[in-house]
């Protein structure tokens, strides 16, 4: 196969270029996505298989593995950004029974999941513990866009991002278990301290995470410019994840521990959406390069470190099972606090997304394990979620619809009494059924997101500082 690397001599030419080539390829697709109405990732892996080795051969491969980090920093960012969602008022609401409901539907993917691994297919149980505990996690991001495509709204549309900011949580604590319990069965000698080490480590990054949360509180003042405020903010998240690194445990607890303790003791969340305009290229670059890691041919093989059943059968099963977890586990919860039918049967197919947690850390769970079962599990998580979020979306609007959470029908936006159904004529109920629709309307729209909103003020802050100072330099000549 041509290789464009062939005779270029300079190795920084090649890292420029091939990560040039990632974040254009990445974009490129994108643009087929978006007219299949898909979520970005689904677009950023697909770039990565396109351009690895196994397709076009456009990354040069010492780049990729020079890339290795960017699973810590891409999580660490996805894993801050969830804390946002956890707001000690929203949470004082609803809090237990989204609990219930999220336990119930992310730790009986997990079983199912392990059940199938283990005692069916007869898969090593390090394999199995963590490939199921990949299970418990749900794609945030997917879900959020259709809800905001549709302008859903309703009590469906809360439980639903609650259950999904804190299936995350439940991914990454049984993550964290079944590391700790798969690095231990690989010795020789079972003992209770290389379990109970690996557990340690990461509640010691949790308690970490909390107390360097609230110093980002003092750290981020008010009095603060807002390109200073970004810069403080990275600067903590990438020391945290040095931190991580040396223990030899994942950042992600600890992350979310931290944007939950800052955004409940400084009640500033503009730092979020900042943080969310800056970090798309990395996230890209992430999802791309898992692209690019993604072995085609191994996929239609058996694993002998694993089993002996090919990757493409454990995929399928795995893909299956999860969804069949994930909706009797949401159709259970939902049923024991009580909630409303149209949460009951529906919320399960709004759950069905899976990528950006899930694929880090099975990034993480590959470096980890090591060797063939590593790559294994990285395959098997790459083509499940790419699996996952071409149908995800069409789930979730399924959802959504079902669920009476929104609807294109003007009869069920704004409802007409029946006396007026008979006094008017139709054409005088279209008239009054389209006021109403605009007094719900904002005045002044947003014609941009949240995100450019904080961009653009930094910007502008940035622009004014500079005037200011120009101004007193010319007024002291």
């Amino acid at each position: 196969m041509f290789n464009i690397y062939e005779n270029i001599n300079s190795d920084v030419a090649i890292a420029i270029i091939t990560v040039a080539i990632m974040l254009f390829s990445g974009f490129a697709l994108t643009r087929l996505t978006k007219l299949l109405h898909l979520p970005n990732v689904t677009g950023y892996i697909v770039a990565g298989i396109l351009i690895g080795p196994f397709c076009f051969n456009l990354v040069h491969p010492s780049v990729i593995e020079g890339m290795d980090f960017l699973a810590d920093i891409a999580l660490a960012f996805i894993a801050f950004s969830t804390g946002e969602f956890f707001k000690m008022d929203v949470l004082k609401k609803n809090g237990p029974k989204v609990l219930v409901i999220t336990l119930f539907e992310s730790l009986l993917a997990s079983i199912l999941v392990f059940v199938v691994t283990f005692f069916i297919l007869n898969l090593k149980l390090e394999f199995s513990i963590v490939i199921s505990a990949l299970a418990a996690a749900t794609a945030p991001a997917s879900t959020v866009m259709t809800i905001r495509q549709t302008k859903s709204k309703g009590d469906f549309v809360d439980t639903l991002l609650q259950v999904v900011a804190m299936d995350d949580v439940v991914g990454l604590v049984a993550y964290s278990i079944a590391i700790s319990i798969a690095v231990a069965s690989t010795t020789a000698k079972f003992d209770f301290v290389n379990v109970i080490k690996p557990i340690g480590l990461n509640i010691l990054c949790l308690v970490l995470g909390g107390l360097m949360g609230w110093v980002l509180k003092f750290l981020i003042s008010s009095k603060r410019s807002t390109d200073n405020r970004l810069i403080i903010a990275i600067a903590s998240l990438f020391t945290f994840c040095g931190l991580c690194t040396l223990l030899d445990t994942s950042p992600l607890l600890g992350c979310m521990a931290m944007g939950t303790i800052y955004v409940n003791t400084s009640k500033d969340d503009k730092l979020f959406k900042q943080l969310n305009y800056f970090s798309p290229p990395i996230l890209l670059l992430f999802f791309v390069r898992s692209g690019a890691n993604f072995n085609l041919g191994a996929l239609f093989g058996a694993s002998t470190s694993i089993g002996n059943t090919p990757l493409v059968l454990i995929g399928i099963l795995y893909f299956v099972v999860r969804i069949a977890g994930k909706y009797l586990g949401a159709f259970t919860g939902s049923a024991l606090v009580k909630k409303d039918k149209k949460v009951r049967n529906y919320l399960g197919f709004a759950l069905v997304p899976q990528a950006g947690v899930a694929i880090g850390l099975a990034a993480l769970g590959a470096r980890t394990l090591g060797g063939t079962m590593g790559d294994s599990l990285e395959t098997i998580i790459l083509a499940s979620s790419v699996l996952y979020e071409l149908i995800g979306p069409a789930c979730g609007k399924f959802a959504l619809y079902k669920s009476k959470s929104y609807s294109n029908d003007i009869d069920e936006i704004v409802p007409v009494p029946e006396e007026e159904k008979k006094e008017k004529s139709q054409v005088e109920i279209l008239i009054d059924q389209i006021n109403e629709i605009q007094k719900k309307l904002p005045e002044h729209p947003q014609t941009t997101s949240e995100e450019e909103q904080a961009f653009t003020e930094a910007a502008e802050e940035q622009y004014e500082n500079f005037n200011y100072k120009r101004k007193r330099h010319f007024g002291r000549k």
